[in-house]
C-alpha cells in the first residue's frame, strides 16, 4: 500500500517536468494560415493560406496537423486518385525537428491512407535533401524515378528531385 502511494507521488511530482507529447489530428480550413506559415519557413517558395484552403477543400485531399501545447508545429498533405495517393508536402517547425515528430506524422498519415483503401503512395523530394530522404526510406519508400531541374533553389539554381513510392498493401 505504501509503495503505491509513493509511486503515485513520484509520478505527480515528475509531471511538470515531463516532455509534452505532440498530437496528430486531421487538418481543416482553419489551419490554413498555420500551415502556410510553416511551409514558408521550410521551403524556398512557400504556399499561401489560400493555396492551403484550396487543397483542403478538395474532396480528394487529406491533411494532418501536428499540435504541441496547442500550437501547430507540423503538417502533411496529400491528394488521392483511384487507389493512389501523392504526398504534396510535409513540414515540421525547425525548432522541433530531429525529435521523431515527422516520423510520427508520416506514420499516422500513411495509416489513414491505408485505412481508406489506398494502395500506393508517391512523393517527390529534392535529391540532396538527406534528412527527408532518410525519413522516407525508413518509412518504406524507395526511389522509382528522377526529375531533372524540378525545383528552383533559393539562389535560382535548378535542383533535381527523386520520385519515391511506397506500397501500403
Amino acid at each position: 500500500m505504501a509503495r503505491g502511494i509513493f509511486a503515485r507521488l513520484c509520478e505527480a511530482a515528475a509531471r511538470p517536468f515531463a516532455r509534452p507529447v505532440p498530437v496528430v489530428e486531421l487538418a481543416g480550413l482553419r489551419d490554413a494560415p498555420d500551415l502556410s506559415q510553416l511551409h514558408g519557413a521550410s521551403f524556398h517558395r512557400g504556399w499561401s493560406a489560400q493555396e492551403f484552403e484550396q487543397i483542403l477543400m478538395e474532396r480528394n485531399a487529406l491533411g494532418h496537423r501536428l499540435r504541441l501545447r496547442g500550437d501547430v508545429i507540423g503538417f502533411i498533405v496529400s491528394r488521392t486518385a483511384a487507389d493512389e495517393a501523392e504526398i504534396l508536402s510535409v513540414a515540421v517547425a525547425e525548432r522541433h525537428r530531429s525529435r521523431g515528430y515527422s516520423r510520427d506524422l508520416l506514420r499516422t498519415h500513411l495509416g489513414h491512407l491505408a485505412g481508406q483503401g489506398f494502395r500506393t503512395v508517391f512523393l517527390e523530394v529534392e535529391e540532396n535533401n538527406r534528412p527527408a530522404r532518410a525519413l522516407y526510406e525508413r518509412a518504406g519508400f524507395r526511389v522509382v524515378g528522377r526529375r531533372e531541374r524540378y525545383y528552383k533553389g533559393a539562389g535560382g539554381e535548378d535542383l533535381n528531385a527523386v520520385v519515391m513510392r511506397r506500397d501500403l498493401s
